[in-house]
């Protein structure tokens, strides 16, 4: 368990918090770019870590992200007109371009200071992987965007989208990082056993597996942007079933049931107040294109990426019950809740807006999860005590991949990653 104290240290990043000042040392997705799509078109509200800003894209492509307030009487600039290389509030006419440089103030007399003087509140921006991301930091140095792969990959070899979780950022991660929960929240039913069933989440081998080992074996090895797990469980004549996930600063997660040339999933989540977040969900596969049929099966809702509704909202959700069914609960699903995205959601959500992490009685299972918090606490202390994220600084040492594999009995960790990635801890050359 996590005392009060650091509870809210792990859970809070408004500006001052020390959550907060870590968090803005890191590159955030603040918008998918087809949010954005068009020169000139609609401004975006965007919500991070508690700062109201909007986002637009220019005449010329660029993406401008500002306060949502005017500083002229503080009218909400999302309803200002985007036009000719800026965003013009529609109270009394001041325009601000991409950098938040005031560039027209029709009702102030010619001469006055606050033609050269006005701006509003802005932050740099730029586009990798289909998603817009921003820098909340300090200005004066801002490191390279990570090179997650997903961003390397070609747009066909790629699908990008967000969806809404009503809960606190770091309750995402860690049901990413849970050991065991796949044994049981995303099983069918005791009673269904057929390898055509529709809810299974992975083909029957590897489904056996799971159920039949809820307790695997977790190995943790710590690596420059964060640290990479893996679960070890009793495959018989196969050897052992290792599936392993990465964890990279600040919150970026992955899937890890992928075996060679299946396609990968991972995430950022992205706090939007400390009782809800974006998750920023994406697939890619390194080998062949995503192709219609597998990207429609993603658009409606597949693996970690939810089905979502108008605004990214997932279709089940907390409002309504993530439409649990108790019908299918008893004789289909272990929950009675369609999706293994939804699943998660549902009790991560079912924790609360913020987890109350005192009252926890953990167990060996929750190695990696503890690792997590303990990871990110003492990072935040650090940055305090003026210490900066060193992995801020290392974008080539984001490209890492997760995944499943098949081993010898014995073999440790290191040695599956080299066997699966080439690498002990997964990280792969970056593209020239």
């Amino acid at each position: 368990m996590l005392s009060a104290e650091d509870n809210d240290l792990l859970t809070q990043t408004d500006a001052g918090t020390p959550m907060g000042a870590y968090f803005r040392r890191f590159w955030q997705p603040v918008a998918l770019s087809e949010e954005l799509a068009e020169p000139d078109g609609s401004p975006v509200r965007v919500t991070i870590m508690g700062e109201e800003l909007v986002a637009f894209r220019d005449t010329e492509g660029r993406i401008g992200l500002l306060d949502r307030r005017c500083p002229h009487r503080g009218a909400d600039l999302f309803f200002g007109r985007n036009e000719e290389c800026g965003l013009r509030c529609v109270y009394h006419g001041w325009k601000f371009d991409a950098s938040g440089k005031a560039i027209d103030l029709p009702n102030v007399e010619p001469g006055v200071p606050l033609h050269d003087n006005v701006r509003v509140t802005s932050y740099p921006t730029c586009e990798y992987g289909e998603i817009v991301w921003a820098w909340l930091g300090p200005p004066e140095d801002i490191p390279e965007m990570p090179k997650l792969e997903f961003g390397l990959m070609p747009p066909e070899r790629r699908f990008v989208t967000k969806q809404l979780a009503e809960c606190n950022w770091a309750q995402v991660i860690e049901g990413d990082l849970d050991a065991c929960h796949f044994s049981f929240l995303h099983m069918p039913a005791p009673s269904v056993t057929s390898p055509d069933n529709p809810y299974a989440p992975a083909d029957i081998q590897r489904l056996q597996v799971i159920r039949k080992n809820p307790i695997p074996k977790i190995h943790i090895l710590d690596h420059d942007t964060g640290f990479v797990v893996g679960w070890a469980r009793d495959a018989e004549e196969e050897g052992t079933y290792w599936r392993t996930t990465q964890f990279m600063l600040p919150a970026h997660g992955t899937g890890p049931s992928a075996l060679p040339g299946e396609t990968y999933f991972g995430f950022t989540v992205a706090p939007i107040t400390d009782r809800a977040c974006w998750i920023f969900a994406y697939a890619w596969n390194t080998d062949r294109d995503i192709g219609p049929e597998e990207r429609a099966k993603l658009g409606k809702g597949h693996a970690i990426i939810a089905e979502r509704g108008p605004g990214y909202v997932p279709v089940r959700n907390r409002s309504n019950d993530f439409q649990i069914d108790r019908l299918v609960q008893k004789n289909q699903t272990f929950t009675g809740v369609k999706g293994l995205a939804e699943q998660d959601l549902m009790v991560q959500q079912s924790q609360g807006f913020i987890a109350d992490r005192t009252a926890e009685n953990l167990t060996a299972t929750d190695a990696a999860v503890v690792k997590f918090r303990r990871t990110l606490v003492d990072a935040a202390r650090a940055l305090a005590e003026g210490q900066d994220p060193a992995a801020a600084r290392l974008a080539d040492a984001y490209h890492r991949r997760p995944g499943s594999h098949y081993a010898a009995d014995g073999l440790p960790l290191e040695e599956v990653l080299v066997e699966r990635f080439g690498h002990p801890r997964g990280q792969m050359s970056v593209p020239d």
